[in-house]
């Protein structure tokens, strides 16, 4: 009964993959050149036809233009906006768009059923559980690109907050040298590398382009999302109102996130012990009470057995 059903999503699921690899390919850019080249060869030639071009360019990529046009009108705006933040925030807007992320899920969810379905088919449960676990499937497998994206995010954001206070000295440095903080800034994005890194020759890369400075830091802190570096963002842009001198405000800010990052060590320390509970409680100590208790637990049921047949 649940082999029709799964035939229409594997050939579903296989069409939307073959969607996503030519929508989402990083040569497409010089494919388009290159079809508008041949367009413009064949045309002159006289023989202009549409079936000499590939396959993939006569109904795939149409194909693909036409899903991520659906996708745009997916879901609230409210919702697609938040999802944009959550990119941004992760350091993947720039390769992965809102829509494109949608459709991700959309086929993820497509494989998650077919993946159901099969397993309905080997299993052989009943059709209640049957349906069960095509649905659960498709859940899960929609929102598996969510809980990627979160791990993006809290990795990106675990490795800002680490790499702050040492940016923040080499601007202390340069600053302290005679630089001032835009050239301060460039030079780091110069030198260094690494996601806070990326985010500053950003914000360098907007004040360059005639945004102010101010809207650049703010913008800057809105896309990371972390607290110590929008702290860090609040006092530049408050002694950039009272007239404060930058070099101040620069060492006393590295002093802080350096202090910081040692309490989240020590913190993270002091959790380790709690988080080892229940690997030694499940994993070890069985393993241990094994080797121990087991050797005595044999000799007693020896001895036992030897005076039961003794007795007898």
């Amino acid at each position: 009964m649940l082999m029709p059903i799964v035939l229409a999503f594997g050939s579903v699921a296989l069409f939307s993959f073959a969607l996503l690899r030519v929508a989402f390919s990083e040569d497409r850019r010089v494919r388009h050149v290159l079809s508008n080249l041949s367009d413009y060869v064949v045309a002159q030639a006289g023989a202009a036809e549409p079936l000499i071009q590939p396959f993939r360019d006569r109904i795939l990529r149409p194909a693909a233009v036409r899903v991520l046009d659906l996708a745009r009108g997916l879901g609230p705006v409210g919702l697609r906006e938040s999802m944009r933040r959550q990119l941004q925030t992760a350091g993947v807007l720039r390769k992965v768009r809102t829509e494109e992320f949608l459709v991700i899920k959309f086929c993820t969810a497509l494989g998650g059923v077919v993946l159901g379905g099969l397993g309905a088919l080997f299993w052989h449960p009943s059709l209640r559980g049957g349906v069960f676990l095509v649905l659960g499937s498709g859940a899960l497998a929609f929102f598996a690109p969510d809980a990627w994206l979160s791990h993006k995010i809290s990795q990106r954001k675990h490795l800002i907050r680490r790499s702050l206070p040492d940016m923040l000295d080499m601007l202390t440095i340069s600053v302290e040298a005679g630089m001032g903080f835009d050239a301060a800034l460039a030079k780091l994005v110069s030198r260094s590398s690494g996601p806070l890194v990326e985010e500053f020759a950003h914000t360098l890369q907007q004040i360059q382009a005639g945004i102010s400075r101010r809207e650049a830091l703010r913008g800057l802190a809105d896309r990371t999302d972390v607290p110590d570096l929008r702290t860090f963002v609040m006092a530049i842009l408050q002694a950039d109102v009272l007239g404060i001198g930058i070099n101040s405000i620069l060492r006393s800010q590295s002093k802080e996130m350096r202090l910081k990052r040692r309490q989240h060590a020590e913190e993270v320390a002091q959790k380790a012990p709690v988080k080892m509970v229940f690997p030694v409680v499940l994993c070890i100590f069985p393993a241990t009470l094994l080797v121990i208790a087991g050797p005595a637990v044999i000799s007693i049921s020896r001895t036992f057995g030897y005076i039961l047949h003794g007795g007898g």
